[in-house]
């Protein structure tokens, strides 16, 4: 790992917004993730014509999301199975897994997603997921993302 011991302490503290393995990865999921920003807090994020249909059905989420209640299951596919293309930026990956805070693209426009995971401590929110959360909500909230949330309650 390029970052040395910096995806230890991303895990424990949320201190890095992302860590990659390698200069590549890092450096190509930088120009995605200034795709997703505006050029200041003045202007609205950027918006792609989609190439992914607004009013496509998914049948795959009918058998992602668990008729039993109790049965966990992973948000991150369902988010996947939403959202354009299936293109997922997510922030804090690393750090408080059981809720999920992404950029993603809905019909184009660029969409801030925070969503409880079932898949990690059933999804409970503790103190560092609702830290997590409100730093992902400040951050949409200072560039005009609008936020999209997902709850399995």
């Amino acid at each position: 790992n390029g970052l040395g011991g910096a995806d230890v302490h991303a895990e424990t503290s949320g201190v890095a917004h992302f860590a990659y393995d390698d200069e590549e990865t890092c450096i190509s999921e930088v120009r995605y993730l200034i795709t997703m920003l505006p050029s200041n807090n003045r202007e609205n994020p950027p918006h792609f014509a989609a190439t992914d249909p607004a009013d496509r059905r998914s049948e795959a989420l009918l058998t992602l999301v668990p008729v039993d209640g109790n049965r966990p299951y992973d948000m991150a596919e369902v988010i996947e199975e939403l959202v354009d293309d299936g293109d997922v930026l997510e922030v804090h990956e690393r750090w408080a897994r059981n809720i999920i805070c992404a950029l993603a693209r809905l019909d184009g426009q660029v969409v801030g997603i925070v969503a409880n995971q079932p898949g990690h401590l059933a999804g409970v929110l503790d103190i560092h997921a609702s830290e997590k959360a409100a730093r992902f909500v400040q951050l949409c909230d200072a560039f005009n993302i609008p936020i999209v949330t997902l709850l399995d309650v």
